[in-house]
């Protein structure tokens, strides 16, 4: 790695340090977003060094769709247990269970988060919630300041965006409403590998290439597994595949990928010209505005 890679990841590593610090001196009670994906894994590992050699201190919140994979699921709980920081769980199969939800038709589940994160957040009184969001993932994304403001329904009004100039960041807030931080809003997918490779960070084993038995369906391989299941119609296959970004299990798909170390993903990621949920995340095929929709209901 030459010299201005590395110069550009210390930039983007200090002002996700400088935005983590400055979210946690001005709110009272934050919480970071952290499902055990890459993007939430780098944000965690940037908290640990910003606060380091203390321990993080805010708590993570998960809000679990019940389908996730559970390679996820465990790498989740063994980081937390690592870092010695307490874990929220909003649990998406208990608001079907009670019926404040219910299932959708299509089994994706991930639309369904909405509801339980805002719960999650008045609950717990949350003020601040960081989350991984960045820029390059999608328009509704890039839309998004460093900081920015939900109102008291928890919801997201793209017209209301306050300036970030000479990144100073506006927190202030009514009683009611909270604040969303993204401290890597900045960094691309590339960067977020290259810092991977960088850091020596752990990532879910399920990012590198493996063998798994996957179907074909809307363009996109997915697996087979208790909550993505092939019609008769689709031929089951096992193929060498790895996952570009990791969501509820019943809409993500692999690709097909020989990239089994950080170094063989860094190479494939630099010349892809798909993004990854572009080109892996069946929700955000919805529709066109499928994201920013989501955003203003309360979605991260």
């Amino acid at each position: 790695m030459n010299t201005t890679t590395h110069s550009s990841l210390d930039a983007l590593e200090a002002e996700s340090i400088h935005i983590i610090r400055e979210v946690v001196a001005e709110f009272d009670r934050p919480a970071m977003l952290f499902s055990g994906g890459k993007d939430s894994v780098v944000m965690l590992h940037l908290a640990a060094k910003a606060f380091w050699p203390g321990r993080v201190p805010f708590p993570v919140l998960h809000v679990d769709t019940g389908h996730n994979f559970p390679e996820v699921l465990d790498f989740r709980d063994r980081t937390v247990e690592r870092l010695g920081v307490r874990l929220v769980v909003a649990g998406v199969q208990d608001y079907i269970d009670d019926g404040r939800l219910l299932e959708r038709a299509d089994g994706t589940r991930n639309p369904l988060q909405t509801v339980p994160l805002l719960d999650a957040i008045v609950e717990n009184k949350f003020d601040a919630v960081f989350g991984g969001g960045r820029r390059d993932e999608d328009k509704a994304r890039a839309k998004e300041r460093i900081l920015s403001l939900r109102d008291e329904f928890g919801q997201w009004d793209p017209r209301n965006q306050r300036p970030e100039l000479w990144n100073l960041y506006n927190g202030r807030h009514t009683a009611g409403q909270h604040v969303r931080a993204f401290p890597i809003s900045n960094w691309t997918e590339l960067d977020i590998w290259r810092y991977i490779e960088r850091e020596n960070i752990e990532l879910p084993p399920i990012y590198y290439a493996h063998e798994r038995e996957v179907f074909r369906r809307d363009g996109m391989w997915r697996a087979v597994g208790e909550f993505s299941m092939p019609t008769e119609a689709e031929d089951v296959e096992r193929r060498t595949v790895r996952y570009r970004t990791v969501g509820d299990m019943s809409c993500t798909g692999a690709v097909l990928s020989d990239a089994a170390t950080v170094a063989d993903v860094v190479a494939e990621v630099a010349v892809s010209t798909l993004t990854e949920r572009g080109a892996t995340r069946a929700d955000d095929r919805i529709s066109e505005a499928a994201m920013e929709d989501r955003k203003k209901d309360g979605y991260f």
